[in-house]
């Protein structure tokens, strides 16, 4: 075994795909444990060295809420020697967004819901609340000259809703790009999408003026769907895809939410389909298992353990 699959390209898949990677800070903010802000300034390093060029890299929300990420502050100047890498963060609201501009963050992402019960669980307001507390923050990030990300959750299905029309869906994500957001995350929050679904929610933004270009999807992989539902988008033309180093992650909020898609899973699926991603998967491996290390776990990510498996 060589590390690497066969490359068998697909014409009809884009020719390069750049990966969200959210190991940093959706991963870490699940942990029971608060991971050393050295820790994570390592990890966000290593990554890098990788070869991702997109690193989420924490969350300027309250302490009170995630714990986890309360050294944003900390963390944030400790990334500052990693150039051509883009570092963005999650800003809950005004206060947060002012605390990362201050620190000369120049991009940021909203975190918005599709469904009511998950906008009241995680954002403790209604939906149209919630899209008019982001309504200031996007207008003050873009009057900055900062790149904004719109984060949609529970574009699929809610733990208390189960199915959420595409209607529903289409209507919070046309707000958030009609407020400004440069790009939107469709997020697949408790892993229930199949890639019928998929495509039909792609085809209804597109449909309502929603570029793809404008998408980026983030599928969990509950029931084992989150790469046959990447390789739908895919196809459709999308060609940015959110994951997570060794699969970390989850939602606090969402207690049937297991781990994002890892980020070896994709990387591997994508250079045998001969996409490129500018990733090592070597090296991207080995990050994930020194994590891993750190956390007291073994990676969830199969990749990673097949690869380490092959080394020992």
């Amino acid at each position: 075994m060589t590390g690497l699959p066969m490359v068998v390209p697909a014409p009809e898949l884009p020719a390069r795909v750049r990966i969200h990677e959210v190991g940093a800070r959706d991963g870490l903010q699940n942990e029971k444990s608060v991971v050393p802000t050295e820790v994570k300034a390592e990890f966000v390093h290593r990554l890098a060295a990788a070869g991702l060029t997109t690193i989420e890299a924490t969350s300027f929300v309250h302490p009170k809420w995630v714990p986890q990420l309360a050294d944003a502050e900390a963390l944030f100047p400790m990334l500052g020697d990693l150039e051509g890498v883009a570092l963005p963060v999650l800003v809950p609201n005004e206060r947060g967004l002012e605390r990362a501009l201050a620190l000369g963050v120049r991009r940021v992402a909203v975190f918005a819901s599709a469904t009511e019960s998950f906008a009241q669980a995680n954002l403790n307001r209604s939906v149209d609340a919630s899209l008019t507390m982001f309504e200031p923050v996007v207008a003050r990030a873009r009057a900055e000259g900062a790149h904004v990300r719109g984060y949609l959750s529970m574009c699929f299905g809610d733990p208390w809703e189960e199915a959420v029309p595409i209607a529903r869906v289409v209507r919070v994500a046309k707000a958030l790009i009609d407020m400004g957001c440069d790009e939107l995350s469709l997020g697949d929050t408790i892993g229930v999408a199949t890639p019928g679904h998929v495509r039909a929610l792609l085809v209804a933004l597109n449909e309502q003026g929603v570029p793809t270009d404008a998408i980026g999807v983030h599928f969990h992989d509950t029931y084992g769907q989150a790469l046959a539902n990447t390789l739908a988008a895919l196809q459709h033309g999308v060609s940015t895809v959110d994951a997570s180093a060794g699969g970390l992650g989850g939602c606090p909020y969402a207690k049937s939410a297991t781990g994002n898609l890892a980020t070896e899973d994709l990387v591997w699926m994508l250079k045998g389909l001969g996409v490129d991603t500018g990733v090592d998967l070597g090296l991207l491996s080995a990050t994930s298992a020194w994590m891993a290390g750190q956390l007291g776990r073994p990676s969830p990510s199969r990749t990673v353990r097949a690869l380490s498996h092959q080394e020992s």
